[in-house]
């Protein structure tokens, strides 16, 4: 189970809006070994694709190096679908690569950059498979 605050779904899908119609991607990262989710960190889309995300390889080694200083470890790793619903495409699953990442995955087909409805889903991607999980949204 994911348990997130709402400023941090905010966040996300304020992201999602904004880069929407291209998919939008980051991590929130959090206390090793915590499982919780506390700081937000949007990342450029290097793809800049509608239907594909891809972190920059540059853009990636500075918040990692950060992570490591402030010993953090990304508890969410987090991209939108602008066309398809909130779930891992073939793609997602097979560049999974954080075993105890919660995979969040944010749907704007509906409304797009509008105020409107959108679909956030968190999953567990191990090994290729594929396993939906509960979202707890707390206050901030």
């Amino acid at each position: 189970m994911l348990t997130i605050r709402q400023d941090l779904v905010e966040a996300m899908v304020a992201h999602a809006r904004r880069d929407h119609p291209d998919e939008a991607c980051g991590v929130i990262a959090g206390p090793d070994g915590s499982d919780r989710p506390e700081r937000f960190i949007p990342m450029v889309n290097a793809a800049r694709s509608p239907t594909f995300y891809e972190f920059d390889s540059t853009d990636l080694l500075r918040p990692y190096r950060d992570l490591d200083e402030r010993d953090e470890v990304p508890v969410v790793i987090y991209h939108s679908h602008t066309a398809t619903e909130a779930y891992p495409s073939r793609t997602d699953v097979a560049y999974a690569s954080e075993p105890h990442a919660h995979y969040v995955v944010i749907s704007t087909r509906e409304s797009g950059t509008e105020a409107g409805p959108v679909d956030l889903r968190s999953f567990r991607i191990v090994d290729g498979e594929v396993a939906e999980e509960q979202v707890t949204v707390t206050p901030a």
